[in-house]
């Protein structure tokens, strides 16, 4: 193994794994590790995952990706994390006080319903850019406080520490309390428009500031690394984002027209735009932050992959074997609205219920596949209608493997679909612009990796079938927000 000359340690923490990724200087993936986690489902709604097994995920990935290579060439760390997730910990020992409360748990609903009421939900998503939901971290932190501090008497002290993956993991392995500027603007606590902790909203939300880290840019600074065995104590983390920025800025996301899909659990559907401004139904976010601040639309969709995972189980089989089945069926009358815990964007509807439609006693397995694959690319192709100026997707994340998919979401969605050659798309993202401070390579470089190995899917349909197609989604879309105690047409 060729360890000559500066190489970068990137650190993917995801929801189903933590993983490692040792780079060179020509940006090529050198050695790879990963540690697999589980979630807990403690009761409805909730999502957990151990959070003192998440930060034994991360040593443990980065002692199986340098045990070859050894830790002397690594010249610093970039971490790409899950976002909207919480932690609560004791700042004195370290040690989790909770469990860590996943970004698909449905805990705060309540909360939620009572800001809503009171008409807060629109100053919120001025001061924001995020439709009030419980998916975002305010919410989930008020819950956790309610439970392990109801007077807030160790918040407000600082004694008890609240934060998202990255702020978590940084104080345990730099001993800095810093929240990343693009995973803070998940929190629906970070006013966009000055990026730092809005004092009003804290208020609103009931979180204590001093509970918080400061928040920083994606290029830090950051506090050298301590007990990252075999990293030297001292090693620099150079980057920090939330996963779906750094899969945006592997694609050269910051080139106009691109907008970058994810098909993982759920799936960001994320471009770069000029402007902290709000905009309709989709949210608002910073992308990343370096010497200054780049915005970006996004779109969360909550369960795509988890569908495909969730029906597998239902049917006996595997992820893998039922995308195959769907790749050779037709889903004929069948169509799946996979409402989850609500819809997210573009329609943002908490209480919209599954829907299996037009299925009979003749239905079978690849007709239920394959209806599970077309919600994933109607679901996505919602959100890309409501995302003006677009020119291609530029598709990564598990799923994306799939070309019957690629080919769906561009025949529904009526636009060409690039996908990437590289996997592991948030780790080369975070390690990418870790690189761009150590002047391993430019941006021209990086919009030439982007478009290296990739393959491009281009819309066959005609707009009589791409309309049908649509129109029975939506009806059924409708019957699914319906059937959830809403009655407005909005899906129509």
């Amino acid at each position: 193994m060729n360890t000559r000359g500066p190489h970068l340690l990137a650190v993917d923490q995801g929801t189903s794994a933590t993983k490692a990724l040792l780079l060179d200087a020509a940006g090529d993936v050198v050695a790879r590790a990963a540690t697999h986690l589980s979630q807990s489902h403690p009761g409805p709604g909730l999502v957990e995952q151990d959070a003192t097994a998440l930060l034994d995920s991360v040593r443990s990935a980065v002692a199986d990706c340098l045990k070859d290579a050894g830790a002397a060439a690594v010249a610093g760390v970039a971490f790409s994390t899950q976002r909207e997730s919480v932690a609560l910990w004791d700042a004195a020992t370290g040690r989790p006080v909770a469990p860590l409360v996943s970004w698909q748990d449905r805990r705060g609903t309540g909360r939620m319903a009572r800001l809503a009421a009171a008409g807060a939900d629109e100053e919120i998503r001025r001061r924001t850019g995020l439709p009030l939901d419980p998916m975002f971290s305010a919410l989930k932190m008020a819950a956790l406080l309610d439970e392990h501090d109801p007077a807030r008497a160790r918040s407000r002290t600082g004694a008890l520490r609240l934060g998202t993956v990255e702020a978590f993991l940084l104080h345990a392995l730099t001993g800095d309390l810093v929240t990343e500027a693009g995973n803070a603007s998940r929190t629906q606590l970070l006013d966009l428009a000055t990026g730092d902790w809005d004092d009003e909203l804290l208020d609103l939300f009931d979180v204590p500031r001093a509970a918080l880290g400061r928040v920083v840019a994606s290029t830090g600074p950051f506090g050298g690394l301590r007990g990252l065995d075999p990293l030297p104590d001292g090693t620099p983390v150079l980057a920090v984002m939330g996963d779906s920025h750094a899969a945006l800025f592997a694609h050269a996301g910051w080139r106009p027209g691109i907008v970058k899909v994810t098909y993982g659990t759920g799936s960001s559907v994320m471009t770069v735009t000029d402007s902290s401004r709000p905009a309709d139904r989709v949210c608002t976010t910073i992308a990343w932050s370096t010497d200054r601040t780049v915005y970006a639309h996004e779109a969360n969709i909550r369960s795509t992959g988890r569908t495909v995972t969730w029906l597998a189980q239902v049917l006996g089989t595997s992820p893998d074997e039922l995308i195959e089945a769907a790749s050779c069926a037709d889903a004929g009358d069948v169509t799946l609205v996979p409402a989850f815990g609500g819809v997210g964007a573009p329609w943002w509807d908490a209480d919209a219920v599954p829907v299996l439609a037009g299925f009979d006693l003749g239905t079978g397995s690849g007709q239920l596949a394959r209806a599970a694959l077309e919600s994933v690319a109607h679901q996505v192709g919602d959100v890309l209608a409501a995302l003006p100026g677009l020119r291609q997707v530029g598709a990564d994340g598990g799923m994306s493997r799939s070309d019957a998919l690629m080919q769906l979401q561009a025949d529904i969605a009526d636009i060409d679909v690039i996908r990437t050659g590289h996997h592991e798309l948030s780790a080369a993202g975070a390690a990418h612009l870790a690189g761009l401070s150590l002047g391993m390579w430019t941006t021209g470089e990086l919009e030439q990796r982007a478009g290296s190995g990739t393959r491009t899917f281009r819309p066959a349909w005609d707009d009589a079938r791409r309309r049908g197609a649509v129109a029975k989604w939506r009806r059924r879309l409708t019957a699914a927000r319906s059937l959830g105690g809403r009655d407005e047409q909005e899906a129509s």
